[in-house]
């Protein structure tokens, strides 16, 4: 199913950008949007999620301390969030608080609560935290 979307959207695009000696700027610009905002097709369960989360603590503990520092976490997570999940309050999330804020997080995505998000599910998921950000 996912090759058959992407060959799709490569298909689309080569007619809108390139078969055409005079093709419309617009449509190019189209086709190069929809390739560039692609994301394939997904299904997550938990228990996989599980297993990246440890992964990703590991990639973003630049010092190899086994805390993450405010420095260390992506900008979306906000000092709020740190003091939320610092279950031992000093200042830093180590290995354990960061699967309990990814897993929680996992729970928020899965809207049916089957075990499992889908990309329609973390789609929404996202769109939701958009409209509710304060705006900048």
């Amino acid at each position: 199913m996912r090759a058959k979307s992407l060959i799709g959207i490569v298909f689309i695009a080569a007619l809108a950008t390139g078969c055409s000696d005079g093709g419309d700027a617009a449509a190019k610009a189209a086709a190069r949007n929809a390739i560039m905002e692609y994301e394939p097709p997904m299904i997550t369960s938990r228990a996989d999620f599980g297993g990246s989360v440890e992964r990703r603590f590991q990639r973003l503990d630049a010092d190899h301390s086994g805390e993450l520092t405010r420095d260390e976490l992506p900008p979306r997570f906000t000092a709020e969030t740190v003091a939320r999940y610092d279950g031992d309050k000093d200042g830093k999330i180590d290995s354990g608080e960061w699967g309990k804020l990814m897993l929680e997080r996992f729970d928020r995505q899965d809207a049916n609560k089957d075990g499992t998000v889908t990309t329609q599910e973390r789609q929404a998921f996202r769109a939701q935290r958009r409209a509710e950000a304060p705006a900048s």
